[in-house]
């Protein structure tokens, strides 16, 4: 802890200043709070079924496109390298970042949805960062004295991504318990759209000509030919070498990362600068956003996130999967409202300790992966 006080800049979430866990323990030997979050979140069987599940194509789409896990992984390097250039706790970073998609329900945004309108059937509803605190805070079974993963209060926190102020919280703030958070949220960003680019384009959903007109991909082009020259990767070459056009949408797609990170860590130390953010306590009582990007860059993130929407997210060759996953859902949905008695005996032990059926149900479909979901709901009947 000596040696966060040296590195880290006063602004920063420090481990000494921790609130601590729900459920009393004594301190690690060899690790820091959030360092001990960290492999808690890896080690637990949450994080291992996010390799089956969607982040944009099926997990069996193919070999190479991104899942649940990769992304979370891709979330956290950003969010580590963005902390460390600002003075951040990587640690309590690098934790939100592979927890905020644990509750994430099989099929991706399609999958979510449709959780969604069969829980407001019943009054409720479904998100998944609410349902990733629910996840380390209680379904994680693996410790005698207490449910859950018993994570830092500040993890808790942190991965109330979206109204946080509809929940109880451990920390009071007006909008986010700690710029860690804010680094979290933005790194999810900027993963999630550079790597649907090199998705799309892989699955030749987006050509190059169509995404070569966005100002975000002309800037990060020019870095990359200045760099390496239009000898080894010429574009008049692309349509031809395979190996050619992997190469160059590799450090095209690098490049825009590293240039939307560089506009978040300028933007984010000038505003700093601006609200004379120089304490933890002032970050909690600030209102607003702190960690942004500028004005420009959110304006070509715009354009390309639109983009995306129309030509890869709606696209036929991916909605009909996801359409085909949200039935799946509501099918497993109704079959467990119907029969809540065919739940395996975890989920039915919670009805029996009170827990509203629907919410328990949602629990149990929201951890399935994929594979486990299509195989499960071939078995029933509605």
């Amino acid at each position: 802890m000596k040696e966060e006080d040296q590195v880290l800049a006063p602004y920063a979430m420090k481990s000494s200043a921790s609130l601590g866990r729900v459920h009393d323990e004594p301190e690690d030997t060899f690790r820091l709070p959030f360092q001990r979050d960290r492999d808690r979140i890896i080690h637990c069987r949450s994080f291992r079924r996010l390799q089956a599940k969607t982040q944009v194509f099926v997990s069996y789409f193919g070999d190479h496109y991104r899942d649940r896990l990769t992304h979370s992984m891709e979330v956290s390097q950003i969010a580590r390298d963005i902390s460390r250039n600002l003075g951040l706790n990587e640690d309590l970073a690098e934790c939100i970042s592979l927890a905020h998609d644990l509750g994430h329900p099989p099929f991706g945004h399609g999958g979510e949805a449709a959780l969604d309108e069969v829980m407001k059937e019943h009054g409720l509803h479904f998100e998944h960062n609410e349902q990733s605190h629910r996840v380390i805070e209680k379904l994680e079974k693996i410790y005698p004295a207490f449910d859950g993963l018993n994570p830092s209060k500040e993890v808790l926190d942190g991965l109330l991504k979206h109204n946080p102020h509809k929940y109880k919280t451990y920390t009071e703030f007006v909008t986010s318990p700690h710029l860690e958070a804010q680094v979290m949220d933005l790194s999810d960003e900027i993963a999630y759209i550079n790597h649907d680019v090199d998705d799309g384009i892989r699955a030749d959903i987006i050509s190059l000509s169509s995404i070569g007109k966005f100002a975000i991909w002309k800037d990060a082009e020019k870095v990359v030919l200045e760099k390496y020259g239009k000898v080894a990767v010429g574009k008049d070459a692309l349509a031809k070498d395979p190996e050619m056009r992997r190469r160059y949408v590799s450090r095209v797609v690098s490049k825009m990362i590293s240039l939307m990170i560089g506009d978040l860590l300028e933007t984010t130390s000038a505003n700093l600068k601006v609200n004379k953010i120089d304490s933890l306590k002032k970050v909690r009582a600030h209102k607003g956003k702190l960690v942004s990007f500028s004005a420009p860059m959110k304006a070509k993130q715009k354009e390309l996130r639109d983009f995306l929407m129309k030509r890869f997210y709606l696209n036929q060759k991916v909605e009909k999967r996801i359409s085909h996953g949200k039935r799946v859902i509501k099918k497993l949905f109704r079959h467990y409202r119907a029969h809540p008695a065919l739940l395996p005996a975890e989920y039915s032990k919670m009805i029996m300790s009170g827990e509203r059926p629907e919410i328990v149900i949602k629990d149990y479909i929201a951890g399935m992966t994929d594979h486990f979901a299509e195989e499960t709901a071939k078995q029933v009947r509605n």
